[in-house]
């Protein structure tokens, strides 16, 4: 009788926990469910907003997000999973394109970086995605800390050549800030590497992305 009753009390225990891990399972998929879209539309306006600070709103008339080319895993890049590349067109022409690159050597880290390149070649404007370089020194690569960003404002392979993409510091032409010289060095190679990426694939890119509007 008292294994019996034991048995009893393991199951109506083993039972009520089975039905608490249940509901909250329930509960959490519903919460995931009903915050995912808000989440998604917050993300999405935070990125458009980060688009028309690097590519005016005049210079293309289709919808960024939704004018993509997946791009695979790429050494000049960095990104070491697919990513998307944003096409801008005016007048159904191919005006540019956005980037995202990696720069996997920064001071505390991975750089994330957007780069947004017109079809000359040129860069029409870059901002860092996402960083943890330190406050204070080497967070001045972001829009929010300086200026120092806007460097690369109409810089092309083509006006500047491979060897002076560098920092002052090694010969090149990029200012930095005394002290840190790490993060700059960092976020100069990979808009480099981003504009030969662009130089070796506008065409594949250019031929992917036509019948998008």
């Amino acid at each position: 009788m008292l294994n019996n009753a034991i048995l009893k009390n393991a199951l109506k225990t083993t039972i009520t926990m089975l039905t608490f891990a249940f509901v909250g399972t329930l509960l959490l998929a519903y919460v995931f469910d009903i915050t995912r879209a808000p989440i998604e539309a917050s993300e999405k306006e935070a990125r458009l907003a980060l688009f028309k600070q690097i590519m005016p709103e005049n210079s293309y008339d289709n919808e960024l997000l939704k004018a993509q080319v997946a791009i695979a895993p790429n050494d000049l890049l960095g990104n070491r999973l697919p990513t998307i590349a944003n096409i801008a067109k005016l007048n159904h022409k191919t005006v540019g394109v956005i980037l995202e690159a990696v720069a996997h050597n920064g001071y505390s880290g991975d750089i994330k970086v957007l780069i947004a390149i017109r079809a000359d070649g040129s860069i029409s404007g870059v901002r860092v995605l996402a960083h943890k370089e330190t406050p204070g020194l080497g967070d001045y690569i972001d829009i929010a800390r300086g200026n120092w960003i806007k460097l690369f404002n109409n810089e092309s392979v083509q006006r500047t050549p491979a060897e002076k993409w560098q920092v002052k510091k090694d010969g090149g032409k990029f200012d930095y800030m005394v002290g840190a010289t790490i993060t700059p060095r960092a976020v100069v190679e990979a808009v480099l590497k981003a504009l030969q990426f662009y130089e070796i694939n506008k065409q594949s890119i250019f031929a992917v992305n036509a019948e998008i509007v």
